[in-house]
C-alpha cells in the first residue's frame, strides 16, 4: 500500500496584524521586518484556539476528499502551543468533528511537526494497519511570544492545515521517501520553557530562571546557519535516496521561516527560486501549520497537478529536521 492526499484544508484567525500595526507596540517599522524577514502581515487569535482552528483545517480537507469523519482511522496532530498538556489536542479535535472511530494523538517536533507526522502516518499506512489518516499542524504561537521582543514576535503567526492520506494500491502518486534528522546538542538555540517543579519533595528555585524564558527564546543567527546549512543536505540526501535530481522536481515546498532562508537554500541547491512557492509575506512563520497551509493554497490555487514532483522540507526546535518527495 502507499500513502496518498486525497484532500487539503487550512484555517487561519479572522484577524491580520500588518507590520505598520506592530509599530504601535514597540520600536520597529515594517522596513526593517520586510528586509529582515519577508514578512508583511500575520494572522493573530482573538480567541481561535489551536483545537478549533484544527477542526475547521480537518472538516475542508475531508470535504475535499469526499470522505465523512466517521471514516477517519487516526488524528496526527503536531503542534508546540496546545491549550492543555492534557488532553491531548488531537483528542480534542477528534471530538469537534465527531470522528468517533478515530486514534488520535499529539506530536511535537515544533515546525517539523508535520513532516514528521506526514512520515508517520506514511508507516502506519504501509503496515496495513490504518487507510485514512488525518494530518494536521496547528498553531496559536501568539500567546508564546514576548510582544517587546522585536526580534522573536514579529515572525510568528497563527494558524492550521490539514490534509487526508489514504491508502491507495501501488501507483505513481504517493510519499516516495523521506529523510528526518535531529540535534539535541544545539536544542536551547530556540527554546521555551514549561512549568518549573514543584511538589513536596523539591521547589525549584524560581532565580535559576527568568521570566522571559517562558516566553519564546531565540538566537536567530543560530537557527539561520542550522537551516542554510542542513536543509539543503537533507534536500540532496533524499533525492539521491530516489535517484531524482533538483531539476526532476516540480516544487520546493519548505517550512515558512524566514525569504532569506528558502532563498539561502534555492541557492545552495542551484535550484530556480520559482520553483519556490512562499505564502510568509502574508501569514508568517506558523511552525507546524506552514507546510500544510501553503499546500492547501497550492492546491486550491490549482497549482498542484497529478504526477507533480514535490519536496517537502521543515526544520525547527529539537533541534529537528527533514525532508520527503511526494507525487501528487
Amino acid at each position: 500500500m502507499k500513502m496518498k492526499i486525497t484532500g487539503t484544508g487550512s484555517a487561519l484567525p479572522r484577524k491580520v496584524v500588518t507590520n505598520t500595526q506592530l509599530t504601535e507596540w514597540m520600536d520597529t517599522s515594517d522596513e526593517w521586518i520586510r528586509e529582515r524577514t519577508g514578512i508583511a502581515e500575520r494572522h493573530l487569535s482573538t480567541g481561535e484556539t489551536v483545537a478549533s482552528l484544527a477542526a475547521e483545517a480537518c472538516r475542508k480537507a475531508l470535504e475535499q476528499a469526499g470522505k465523512t469523519a466517521e471514516e477517519v482511522d487516526m488524528i496526527l496532530l503536531a503542534t508546540c502551543s496546545p491549550e492543555y498538556l492534557l488532553p491531548c489536542c488531537a483528542c480534542q479535535v477528534q471530538q469537534e468533528i465527531g470522528a468517533v472511530n478515530a486514534v488520535a494523538f499529539d506530536i511535537n517536533a515544533a515546525c517539523s511537526g508535520f513532516l514528521f507526522g506526514l512520515t508517520t502516518a506514511n508507516a502506519y499506512i504501509q503496515s496495513g494497519m490504518y487507510r485514512n489518516i488525518l494530518i494536521v499542524g496547528s498553531e496559536v504561537l501568539s500567546k508564546l511570544m514576548d510582544w517587546e521582543d522585536r526580534s522573536t514576535c514579529i515572525l510568528f503567526g497563527d494558524g492550521a492545515g490539514a490534509v487526508l492520506a489514504e491508502a491507495v494500491e501501488d501507483g505513481e502518486s504517493g510519499l516516495v521517501d523521506s529523510v528526518q534528522r535531529s540535534d539535541g546538542s544545539k536544542g536551547m538555540v530556540l527554546s521555551c520553557r514549561e512549568r518549573m517543579i514543584s511538589n513536596p519533595l523539591y521547589k525549584e528555585a524560581a532565580e535559576r530562571t527568568n521570566q522571559e524564558s517562558f516566553y519564546v527564546q531565540m538566537d536567530g543567527q543560530a537557527v539561520y546557519r542550522f537551516a542554510t546549512r542542513q536543509v539543503p543536505a537533507c534536500i540532496r540526501e533524499v533525492l539521491e535516496k530516489t535517484g531524482l535530481t533538483v531539476e526532476d522536481i516540480d516544487l520546493f515546498v519548505l517550512h515558512q521561516a524566514n525569504v532569506r532562508i528558502i532563498e539561502a537554500v534555492a541557492k545552495r541547491l542551484g535550484a530556480d527560486i520559482g520553483k519556490f512557492p512562499m505564502n510568509l509575506d502574508r501569514v508568517g512563520n506558523m511552525s507546524s501549520a506552514t507546510i500544510p497551509v501553503l499546500l492547501d493554497e497550492l492546491n486550491r490555487e490549482g497549482r498542484l497537478h497529478s504526477g507533480d514532483r514535490l519536496v517537502l522540507s521543515g526544520f525547527g526546535a529539537g533541534l529537528t529536521y527533514g525532508s520527503c518527495i511526494l507525487i501528487w
